[in-house]
């Protein structure tokens, strides 16, 4: 069988910037952050005290009470995210073979909430037994299996798990179950809803969350900056439609991008501290796959986390390909860190930046590092650009690597 091309034709997202594809991508343009403090019941009890959350999410307004009951916070982000991309893609699934329709979906911490009030019942509050569902609630791929129920597909449903870069795996593997012939059309993306008062203790006693910034607290996530302290949580999804292209032309589908380049690596190096030439690696193996040169790459979506260590190394990473001369910025500056959805809410920003031919900033870029010394495209979005290519890069800890590249048709 021929390898066949693959189409990017819906898009659905919910983040900490906007629950749309246009405001999604018009206050990322804007630098408008979506960082700001907590107002959790615990926050007094936190050290640090922003995050990068979803204040305007009634799940009652998409589910009935007893169904959204049965669902986690990550779920729910997870399943609305998917409506919205069929709905974008213009497809009826009553007139579809389902079975030729999958799920593949990434997230780092999965039912976070569930397993959070688990552990309150039972050591805080005494109780002797958990609700029926915690466990269907919890799990993993609790999230891409109550998508395909949602929406009745009967394609195969797979959830990875690779920390941050979870969710551009899972866009890079169900590109190639299309690729491949497994499937005409993958769900793909990633979900995450991990601001509980555990998860952040957890992440405070690892020493890589930021201070805040007293002044501007939305502010507080400075990727490439010399002045950054940490990277900031966040939670949201994003999900898109991919199809085998020619189906998506026969059909008249607007088509957002060709993704045509995947390349996965791991660093096999340490548990946390990544790896220049890891990143190097995964970067290169995606040009190969794409069948282009560096030189034809016109943006790059960074990793970006605000770390000291990460940012210094992904620079060394995209200047042993690259040079020093593609524009790169970090959207974690106004969406925050989203862990396991990060990979596929970055690739929905290289969507639009292919749709809009406009490039998004690295907000709150004011202090220049010297070991950062790339375009970052700081504070300011860039319009009227050619953009034929884009990278979307996502590194993990654990040392997984998922690295996508896309092409405007």
């Amino acid at each position: 069988m021929a390898v066949r091309r693959v189409a990017v034709t819906g898009i659905g997202i919910l983040s900490p910037v906007g629950n749309d594809r246009e405001t999604f991508f018009s206050n990322l343009m804007a630098g408008k952050s979506g960082v700001r403090r907590l107002e959790t019941e615990f926050v007094d009890q936190l050290d640090c005290k922003i995050a990068a959350w979803i204040s305007d999410f009634d799940p009652l307004a998409h589910f009935p009470k007893n169904k959204a009951a049965t669902m986690d916070r990550v779920t729910q982000f997870a399943v609305v995210a998917s409506q919205q991309a069929i709905a974008d893609a213009g497809i009826d699934l009553e007139k579809e073979d389902r079975e030729r329709i999958g799920v593949s979906l990434g997230t780092g911490m999965g039912g976070a909430s569930s397993i959070e009030e688990g552990y309150v019942r039972l050591y805080r509050d005494q109780a002797s037994r958990l609700k029926p569902f915690t466990v269907l609630m919890a799990m993993n791929n609790a999230a891409g299996a109550q998508v395909s129920l949602e929406l009745g597909l009967t394609g195969s449903s797979l959830t990875f798990c690779t920390a941050c870069s979870s969710s551009s795996v899972s866009i890079g593997e169900a590109t190639r179950q299309i690729r491949h012939g497994y499937a005409d059309v993958m769900l793909a993306g990633g979900a995450e809803a991990l601001l509980t008062f555990g998860t952040i203790k957890a992440w405070e006693a690892l020493r890589t969350l930021a201070a805040e910034d007293t002044d501007n607290p939305s502010a507080s996530s400075k990727p490439f900056s010399a002045n950054r302290t940490g990277l900031v949580l966040g939670e949201g999804a994003a999900m898109v439609v991919l199809e085998d292209m020619e189906r998506a032309v026969a059909r008249g589908a607007h088509i957002y991008a060709e993704v045509v380049g995947y390349g996965s690596s791991s660093d096999s190096l340490h548990i946390t501290q990544p790896s220049a030439e890891g990143q190097a690696r995964a970067m290169r193996r995606a040009l190969s796959e794409a069948g282009i040169t560096p030189d034809q790459i016109d943006y790059i979506n960074a990793h970006g986390t605000a770390t000291k260590l990460n940012d210094v190394t992904e620079t060394a990473a995209i200047k042993q390909v690259f040079g020093t001369s593609v524009p790169v910025s970090s959207t974690k500056s106004m969406t925050g860190h989203l862990m396991g959805a990060a990979g596929a809410v970055e690739f929905v920003a290289c969507m639009m930046a292919l749709e809009q031919q406009a490039l998004p900033p690295t907000a709150h870029l004011e202090v220049p590092d010297p070991e950062c010394d790339l375009d970052y495209i700081p504070n300011v979005g860039r319009t009227g650009v050619n953009v034929q290519h884009v990278m979307s890069n996502s590194f993990a800890f654990g040392g997984t690597s998922g690295v996508l590249i896309a092409r405007k048709v």
